[in-house]
């Protein structure tokens, strides 16, 4: 109905929806109408099946209690967090990450890494960058503790990380070795070429060693490339200035143990002045047995003075019943007992009591 005092013209009566009061009077000329098309009596919502766009709701429009629960809401980004936990629901990027593996729990300790991570899109910046560490070596399921070591690796340029792989292989590091260094030292590849060039350059200009030595070196424990050198300078001149050790002692030692080359200054102190002073361990039988100074100062000292007190410390290989210092600190204690000690293992646990 149109009411009275609407200010609104009527709607035509071409859409058989409304018609005008004028036309209930009679016309002048009377000409025949075509009959309007009669319409199915429909249900709305059966036609709205049937339509490609559906009305929308409107938000004042009274629902029932059940479609009410049914109603699932989206949980509001937080605006600020202090844990990536909380985005996980949101980002596509960090579920994808936290199913290759990654711990964001560490991830969110590493300066920025959290931010980082929250900028990146999974298809665009980081579907290549997996992609470029699988061809080097990196297994599937190494992927995540690497990324949860390295993340900052998914904002570097893949060109530049290509170049840096590239560059490792013009020096004659095979695939394998490629591979393992990477794994091992996840930071490897953030360093440009020139800084692993001089890194090289450093170990072996001041070792002495050979090309081929400082890649051997190196490939043990790829992270002397990218650790400091102040640690590994001063280590140097421990070991040639406060303990007295030859520049060709020191290239034995450094090649055969390179963790010696990170070690602690004040434990190296430790254990050369006991195994020096106490038990009178030369310096060229250090040189040949140098893993003792990685192992811990309390085992040796216990295992000396038993050995001591059975009146069996003998390090001379010139002497009878001599004792190697790699049996002396490798052996599991069952073992020092029987075939070093030649005692059981209840009368070292006795001994050390009385300690």
């Amino acid at each position: 109905r149109v009411s009275a005092g609407s200010c609104s013209p009527p709607e035509s009566a071409e859409d058989g929806s409304f018609s005008s009061p004028e036309s209930n009077l009679p016309s002048p000329v009377k000409q025949e109408q075509p009959k309007p098309e009669t319409l199915p009596n429909l249900n709305a919502k059966i036609l709205y099946e049937d339509w490609d766009d559906i009305p929308p709701s409107s938000a004042l429009e009274e629902i029932s209690e059940e479609e009410a629960v049914q109603i699932i809401a989206e949980p509001l980004l937080p605006l600020q967090s202090s844990t990536l936990r909380d985005y996980v629901d949101h980002s596509e990027t960090l579920a994808k990450l936290v199913h290759l593996g990654v711990d964001l729990s560490q991830v969110e300790k590493r300066q920025k890494a959290g931010q980082l991570l929250l900028t990146l899109d999974f298809e665009k910046d980081i579907r290549k960058i997996l992609l470029f560490l699988k061809d080097v070596g990196i297994e599937d399921n190494q992927l995540g503790p690497f990324l949860t070591k390295n993340p900052y690796i998914l904002a570097e340029d893949l060109e530049a990380l290509e170049t840096r792989v590239a560059y490792l292989k013009s020096k004659k590091f095979g695939k394998a070795e490629i591979a393992q260094m990477v794994s091992r030292a996840p930071y490897l590849l953030l360093f440009s070429v020139e800084r692993l060039d001089n890194r090289l350059g450093f170990f072996k200009n001041e070792l002495g060693f050979s090309v081929k030595k400082t890649k051997d070196l190196v490939i043990r424990l790829p992270r002397l490339l990218t650790g400091k050198l102040e640690p590994v300078k001063e280590n140097l001149q421990v070991f040639q200035i406060e303990l007295g050790f030859q520049s060709n002692e020191i290239q034995q030692i450094v090649f055969k143990t390179p963790k010696i080359l990170t070690a602690s200054k004040k434990r190296l102190r430790q254990t050369f002045d006991y195994l020096h002073n106490i038990m009178g361990i030369p310096h060229n039988t250090l040189t040949c047995f140098p893993q003792v100074f990685n192992s811990k100062l309390l085992r040796i000292r216990e295992r000396h003075m038993f050995l001591t007190f059975l009146g069996r410390a003998q390090y001379d290989p010139a002497q009878p019943s001599y004792i190697s210092l790699d049996q002396l600190v490798s052996l599991p204690d069952e073992v020092f007992c029987t075939e070093i000690a030649k005692a059981s293992m209840q009368d070292f646990e006795k001994f050390l009591k009385t300690l």
